[in-house]
């Protein structure tokens, strides 16, 4: 199994995507943590670390339960193989702008932004 997912493989890709931690939800073991987006699942993948593919989703201003999104980014963690998907439902992101979306969570995790 690859290490890594490859930027190429997803980005652009439109995905279907199965929220388990919607926004405004809090982490289920970290209580302190209220997720500031939906995250959730990718079905049918395996992601490096053996479990399905994490996805934060970026634009949604509601709670989902399940969505489409198009993938437009990576988050690689520098000292793990926990890569997780950023989809888009709408609007333009930027690294800046999905560090920022993700900071509630990935401030915890020695990561960054891959973008195309």
């Amino acid at each position: 199994m690859d290490a890594n997912l490859r930027l190429g493989d997803w980005v652009g890709r439109r995905i279907q995507v199965e929220i388990d931690r919607p926004l405004g939800s809090r982490h289920p073991t970290e209580p302190d943590i209220v997720y500031a987006v939906n995250y959730g699942l990718v079905p049918g993948t395996l992601a490096p670390d053996g479990h399905l593919l994490d996805v934060y989703v970026l634009g949604a201003e509601e709670p989902l339960v399940q969505c489409e999104a198009t993938v437009i980014a990576i988050i690689r963690w520098r000292d793990d193989i926990e890569d997780k998907l950023v989809a888009a439902v709408s609007g333009t992101w930027d690294a800046a702008a999905i560090e920022a979306a993700t900071e509630f969570q990935e401030r915890f995790f020695d990561s960054w932004v891959e973008l195309p």
